[in-house]
């Protein structure tokens, strides 16, 4: 069953620290959200939780931000599975650590469960001025 959280920008990091916690040292998060939604947010918080740096930005031009040598940020806006084979950057999920998808497609998360990889799902939704965090219980162990 997923598990709902409503939590305001100043308590984002309850989230990172719950997924820290309750994640395997190797995953790919997929979060999901409308523009502005606060997926990058969470990414940075889920850098500072693991002590890598205080700030992240969307890697919408570069398609990949790496953080330490642990934790890998995509922005995969109008990329499909295709694009990804073709470019190679799937091959990014094989190095050990946390990888988390922006503007992932179902068929690269389908790809990647066929595949044995770890996944989780993160769906972010406005919440009055908070905002609602879904986890797929995928993530909850």
């Amino acid at each position: 069953m997923d598990k709902e959280i409503v939590a305001s920008l100043d308590e984002i990091s309850m989230i990172a620290k719950e997924l820290k916690a309750s994640l395997p040292s190797n995953v790919i998060i997929f979060l999901e959200g409308d523009l502005a939604a606060g997926k990058t947010t969470l990414t940075g918080a889920i850098a500072k939780e693991f002590g890598l740096i205080d700030v992240v930005s969307s890697p919408t031009f570069s398609l990949q931000q790496c953080y330490g040598d642990k934790l890998f940020h995509y922005d995969l806006y109008r990329i499909g599975l295709q694009d990804m084979m073709s470019l190679g950057l799937h091959e990014e999920f094989d190095k050990p650590g946390w990888h988390i998808v922006e503007w992932g497609t179902d068929e690269l998360r389908a790809f990647l469960d066929s595949a044995g990889y770890n996944t989780c799902h993160i769906k972010i939704e406005p919440f009055a001025k908070m905002r609602r965090y879904i986890i797929g219980d995928a993530c909850i162990h």
